[in-house]
């Protein structure tokens, strides 16, 4: 049984952008991003706050709903954070 926790997380930019990404480690992850260690995307998207993280199960789960937000308009996305909260 895979004992490890899971998250999506969820990243808005001091230009107002946002970023979904996986992690096993929510608040480490987020700290790489603020350093510039952690994606591209966030190195040229300075990171503002982190907004939102959920918990799965499995890493599988965990993949594949952050396929699915990243699939979303930014008002799904913007809906999505809101009713997950």
């Amino acid at each position: 049984m895979d004992k490890k926790r899971h998250f999506i997380y969820v990243i808005l930019t001091q230009n107002n952008k946002l970023y979904c990404g996986y992690t096993n480690d929510v608040i480490a992850r987020y700290k790489k991003h603020v350093e510039g260690k952690g994606a591209k995307f966030t190195r040229t998207n300075k990171p503002k706050a982190l907004v939102f993280q959920k918990e799965f199960h499995s890493k599988h789960d965990a993949l594949c709903e952050e396929i699915r937000f990243k699939k979303l308009t930014r008002k799904q996305k913007e809906d999505y954070i809101t009713s997950n909260n």
